[in-house]
């Protein structure tokens, strides 16, 4: 088959044409920008092509798979409707492999990216060879999304976000919590619940539903995680209670959860001969709360910078008291917001100029809060941070990349 992908360098519809391309199908895919996502798809064999345009649209193709962020009038996707191809949204593409499978589908507000790699690297130590697709890169994966297995497991990250997981057809469904996120779709946390409990319900009567974090094991965990923090070790009892669910004995499960290393942008520390740096890809409130106290319980004495860049105008919006009271209650030295990063196609101009970085550092109003734009970070970090500080980058937009410059 020949198929091609739009927004193609997204976290998901990334790992989805590496899927196809372990099945021999001929891959093309296009993207607005390129980025070390479309560079490795490139390196694998992937016809990458930047920009979106009607040409990139043959007629012998058989199959065209949206990202989500892709919008009705996209060229290609009117190029592809004119030509009769058959057209999907990722989710539904997914959706359609979940069917193929023994499906293992990790949803949540937070923490689902580590908790589907922690569930897929216990399987594959189990020598249960499960495919995986999830929404970050994974160490052991060799810095991949994605992993071809050859066994009828399937270990997904399922998104919420317009109600994409409601696609997936598990055999085991995993959520990790339930929190407001993606007010911008859902507009109330009503909403968000109602989404949850339908998704629940796609469960066969011989499914099972993992969303409670056992006490009599956290303890156990704890002591073996190379990664830090609570939510963490929540993460974990998880995984541990899936593999329990399989039938995979619990020495395996401890020792494959002892080498986890994490996850790319998951806590990922950044050697630097000066100052330890560290990349997350928190940016919700509740996210940044969990992974300060993780860096101040790790590093108690060491000075913390924190360096956060808002992402999306709607969610800052949306959460603005909560980040507020975040950052009120952070327990780190210096906190540093920058510009927001706005999300192609989910922004509205009224609500963009009702929020800024600069509203909210003014409101949280503490003397070790600043705002900063982008474009100066760099030169301010090497100018103030000292030997031995702690520089935290967060943020789910394109902050990642201040981690490598410095």
């Amino acid at each position: 088959m020949k198929i091609h992908l739009i927004g193609i360098g997204g976290i998901g519809v990334s790992a989805l044409a590496q899927y196809y391309l372990s099945k021999g199908h001929q891959v093309s895919g296009s993207d607005l920008v390129a980025s070390e996502i479309t560079d490795f798809l490139k390196q694998k064999g992937v016809q990458i092509n930047i920009g979106n345009s009607a040409k990139n649209i043959e007629k012998d193709f058989d199959l065209v798979v949206l990202s989500p962020a892709v919008k009705s009038d996209n060229a290609e996707y009117q190029q592809a409707k004119k030509f009769g191809i058959k057209t999907q949204s990722y989710p539904e593409a997914l959706g359609e492999l979940t069917k193929e499978f023994y499906t293992i589908a990790v949803a949540g507000a937070h923490g689902k990216s580590t908790t589907t790699a922690m569930i897929a690297l216990v399987l594959t130590k189990a020598g249960l060879d499960p495919t995986v697709v999830v929404g970050t890169k994974v160490k052991e994966f060799g810095g991949s999304n994605f992993r071809a297995g050859k066994s009828k497991f399937l270990v997904i990250e399922a998104c919420e976000y317009d109600d994409s997981f409601l696609h997936y057809l598990p055999k085991i469904i995993v959520v990790t919590n339930i929190d407001k996120e993606h007010l911008d779709y859902f507009k109330t946390f009503a909403n968000v619940k109602k989404a949850f409990r339908d998704f629940v319900a796609k469960l066969p009567k011989d499914g099972f539903l993992v969303n409670k974090y056992p006490a009599k094991e956290i303890k156990k965990v704890k002591n073996i995680l190379k990664v830090p923090g609570m939510h963490n070790v929540f993460n974990a009892t998880l995984a541990l209670q899936v593999a329990r669910i399989l039938v995979i004995p619990d020495k395996i499960t401890i020792n494959a959860l002892a080498e986890f290393n994490g996850t790319w942008r998951r806590f990922e520390e950044i050697k630097n001969s000066k100052y330890k740096i560290i990349s997350d890809y928190g940016h919700h409130p509740n996210e940044i709360s969990a992974t300060l106290k993780a860096a101040r319980e790790k590093f108690p004495k060491n000075k913390i910078w924190c360096i956060f860049q808002p992402h999306q105008h709607q969610r800052t919006f949306y959460l603005f008291n909560d980040f507020v009271k975040t950052f009120r209650e952070a327990k780190v030295d210096n906190i540093i917001i920058t510009d927001i990063y706005d999300v192609a196609g989910r922004e509205t101009k009224k609500i963009n100029s009702e929020v800024s970085s600069e509203i909210l550092v003014k409101k949280i109003n503490r003397k070790n809060v600043s705002y900063l734009p982008v474009d100066e970070l760099e030169k301010y970090i090497k100018k103030n941070a000292k030997r031995g500080d702690i520089v935290l980058i967060m943020g789910a937009g394109d902050i990642y990349k201040l981690a490598e410059k410095l």
